[in-house]
């Protein structure tokens, strides 16, 4: 089983919690797959679980064009903890979280992390206002059209409806996953906090 999540974090959900906002579906069909093997906290709207190192599956490869026409290639962040976010514009939770994770990538991207969207559904122009508008630094990989970053991520870990954020450790496999919006820093900044004090 994976851990439970730290008292810091219990204590985060619970002001999650109270404010109840919904990931983008009015269903969650996978929501009985997501807790297998893992110790979940949640709630209707935000599910959070850590999964052990030695019950992580395999290390996720992944690429794709960003919002700016450059090439992403998760070979070039092995070796960092790499905090991965899918989303899309029209998504209202993945609008109220942007700030925060723009926050978060502030203050750990000089500590070997890495930030990286993947948008689902929009277009770079459409992608790139959002960024410009939310405060957005760190680059989205364009999705909509080939589907294959989110079919990496789905053959490893259930991914639901927008948003859904996961952390991934220096091997590049899934040690944190959060479903729905990160409503604030401190949940998501102690997931990598996590990810990087475990040896490499």
């Amino acid at each position: 089983m994976s851990r439970p999540v730290r008292p810091l974090i219990a204590a985060a959900l619970a002001a999650v919690f109270a404010i109840g906002l919904s990931a983008c579906t009015a269903n969650d069909p996978a929501a009985d797959e997501f807790g297998k093997g893992d110790t979940v906290y949640s709630s209707n709207d935000v599910r959070v679980a850590e999964i052990k190192p030695t019950e992580r599956g395999a290390a996720i490869e992944f690429a794709g064009t960003t919002e700016d026409g450059k090439k992403f290639d998760s070979a070039d962040t092995r070796g960092d903890v790499t905090v991965v976010n899918f989303w899309y514009s029209s998504c209202g939770p993945c609008r109220l979280e942007a700030k925060d994770l723009e926050k978060v990538w502030q203050k750990h991207q000089a500590d070997g992390v890495e930030f990286v969207g993947i948008n689902i559904y929009d277009q770079a122009d459409t992608a790139k206002a959002f960024a410009d508008k939310y405060g957005i630094t760190y680059p989205s990989i364009m999705d909509a059209d080939s589907g294959q970053a989110k079919l990496a991520f789905a053959k490893v870990t259930p991914i639901q409806a927008p948003p859904v954020t996961l952390v991934l450790d220096r091997q590049g496999r899934v040690a944190a996953r959060i479903i729905g919006p990160i409503d604030g820093p401190s949940v998501l900044s102690t997931l990598i906090q996590d990810a990087l004090s475990e040896k490499a």
